[in-house]
């Protein structure tokens, strides 16, 4: 795997729509996928794709006058990435202390953590 860098919020936002859509993805298509409370300027939009491009998270070809936009870094890699980041950061790496700060903020039901006992039950 490449080596990975925390994305900014409003970049990451980018590349969320990017993930969301099938490639290849135009300008327009990433900016039908944003938040529309956010209101992004097309411009905006633009710079960020670049400073994207720029990472090396996605590979850009020009086709006319349109930009096409493939990732290079998949969703599933840079969530690996993200929570590997926080469970050393936050947790020490321990599944424990997370699924119990998860508990007690009540922001894990009953059924999600007999889910996880059945996971973790079938990983051996």
């Amino acid at each position: 795997m490449k080596e990975l860098k925390k994305l900014p919020d409003s970049e990451l936002e980018i590349m969320q729509a990017v993930w969301k859509n099938a490639p290849p993805v135009t300008t327009h298509m990433v900016m039908e996928s944003l938040n529309p409370q956010k209101e992004y300027k097309q411009q905006t939009a633009l710079t960020l794709l670049n400073r994207l491009h720029e990472r090396g998270f996605i590979r850009c070809e020009k086709e006319g006058r349109s930009r096409l936009y493939y990732p290079l870094i998949s969703r599933e890699e840079y969530l690996e990435f993200e929570t590997g980041r926080f469970m050393a950061q936050m947790h020490q790496n321990s599944l424990s202390s997370l699924v119990a700060t998860l508990y007690r903020g009540k922001n894990i039901s009953q059924e999600e953590l007999e889910a996880l006992q059945k996971w973790l039950d079938q990983k051996g």
